[in-house]
């Protein structure tokens, strides 16, 4: 597509969006924007949180990851899975107990003020760095697709890019993002559909023959139970994706702000089973077009570029397939980047405002609401350019690895405070929240030498581990 198609069609997404955001932002105030009401459907939540969880990573890296790691990535979907229905029985029915606006704040009930600010912050770290991820995956394609041939520098397409996304969140907030997010979701699932079908066509392959030729390839492999040294072992991928679905789910302020706003505790279990249903089938997706974008490529004779993640753009690109595809692919490629970013944006004004700022929602104003709206897309936009800048490869596999370090501590505070009933000395919590990432640091860089073996995502248990040994030692 020239760089005029691309730009209407980003402008004509973005016009629909703009639209929701006016519906849904009437008459808004601090409680429809942290959460909406609390008149959220469960089943539109539940459809939203697909595009969210995917995001630009699902839609761009996991089909290039296949490459490297074939259909092992379904391992730790199946972990998943698991990790969803330890959320829906076991937090939230604590959140909706408590009544909670941001779900840090059971850290200060629980423990104190201390662990409460040191929870909260980990979160705007963590949301921060995998926002921003997501975010430069979808600023670097469309830097090569349309902002390079209008000779705009890669710092004005970010700028674009958190500009867009501040313009229709600012108003409604989460009541906004539920409805976007829906529809973000249908567009992305709809491109990943409509180019399988037609690189299915370009080597005229039925649907039989097509589901034949993927289980065929070597890059349909599922399991790995023969090389416990490999990162894809079964176990390690199983329990690291349980795990990351406990803390980058249910200890995310983010997707949990979308469950809060549903309308009571047993819509919103509903809505996180039938979720993680639904996000097993999407994956096969995904990766059943990652596996064809290989053998499409090799069908073609196309040169595999360096990077896995610029396959897919590649291939859309490469004149092979109808210009349908390339608008298919624009579209959901920005669904599938904003449908994430926007409710980072929205959770982290709703965490800082609300955990670091120290107010409740009545103290909180709508002018203090917008500033710290502003600041984080800021932040967001500062982020993206230090992932240019440091040109990470794939970034799926970036967000996981980052994960461990992040979030572990999370994990680690919050297995503490569910399972017993000792009470700490917290204001060593800080402290124990940095340590246990780098000691686990330290493990991981000298695995090989030490154990081995490469440790791989199950850093992340690794780490909530020393994180639960460390508070146990600070027992009053």
């Amino acid at each position: 597509m020239s760089p005029a198609q691309t730009g209407l069609i980003v402008a004509l997404y973005f016009l629909v969006l703009m639209v929701i955001s006016f519906v849904t932002g009437k008459k808004n105030d601090n409680k429809t924007f942290f959460l909406g009401n609390r008149q959220s459907p469960w089943y539109i939540v539940s459809i939203g949180m697909i595009g969210a969880s995917l995001s630009g990573v699902t839609f761009i890296s996991v089909p290039g990851w296949v490459g490297a790691t074939q259909f092992t990535y379904l391992q730790m979907v199946a972990g998943y899975f698991l990790g969803y229905l330890v959320i829906a029985h076991v937090l939230l029915p604590v959140y909706y107990k408590l009544n909670l606006t941001s779900i840090y704040t059971y850290l200060e009930k629980r423990f104190g003020t201390w662990t409460y600010k040191t929870g909260a912050s980990l979160f705007l770290i963590s949301r921060t760095i995998g926002a921003s991820a997501r975010l430069y995956l979808m600023a670097n394609v469309l830097q090569l697709s349309l902002f390079n041939a209008l000779g705009i520098p890669f710092a004005i397409t970010v700028a674009i890019t958190i500009l867009l996304i501040w313009l229709y969140t600012f108003r409604g907030g989460i009541k906004t993002i539920i409805w976007t997010d829906t529809l973000q979701t249908i567009f992305m699932l709809t491109s990943v559909i409509i180019t399988i079908i037609y690189m299915a066509k370009s080597m005229n392959l039925g649907f039989g023959s097509l589901v034949e030729t993927i289980n065929n390839s070597e890059l349909s492999r599922i399991f790995v139970f023969d090389d416990w040294s490999s990162k894809q072992h079964f176990v390690k991928q199983f329990f690291t994706g349980a795990f990351i679905t406990i803390v980058m789910t249910g200890l995310d302020q983010d997707m949990m702000q979308k469950n809060l706003s549903c309308k009571n505790i047993k819509d919103a279990k509903k809505n996180m089973v039938w979720y993680g249903f639904a996000f097993v089938p999407t994956n096969i997706l995904f990766l059943s077009l990652g596996a064809l974008l290989y053998i499409f490529a090799n069908h073609h004779g196309l040169t595999l570029p360096e990077r896995s993640d610029d396959l897919f753009p590649m291939v859309v690109n490469s004149g092979l397939l109808p210009a349908a595809v390339g608008v298919f692919f624009i579209l959901g490629l920005v669904a599938a980047a904003y449908s994430s970013a926007d409710s980072a944006l929205t959770s982290l004004t709703t965490s800082f405002s609300v955990d670091i700022l120290n107010h409740n929602n009545k103290e909180i104003t709508k002018r203090t609401r917008i500033a710290v709206h502003i600041m984080f897309s800021i932040l967001l936009g500062v982020t993206i350019i230090l992932f240019r800048v440091f040109k990470a490869d794939s970034i799926i596999s970036t967000i996981f690895d980052l994960a461990g370090y992040t979030y572990g501590p999370l994990l680690g505070l919050y297995a503490f405070g569910l399972f017993n009933k000792l009470q700490i000395k917290e204001k060593w919590v800080p402290l124990i929240a940095i340590l246990a990432p780098v000691i686990t640091w330290v493990l991981a860089f000298n695995s090989l030498n030490w154990f081995g073996f490469s440790l791989g995502y199950e850093k992340l248990m690794l780490n909530g581990l020393f994180t639960y040994l460390g508070l146990w030692i600070i027992t009053k």
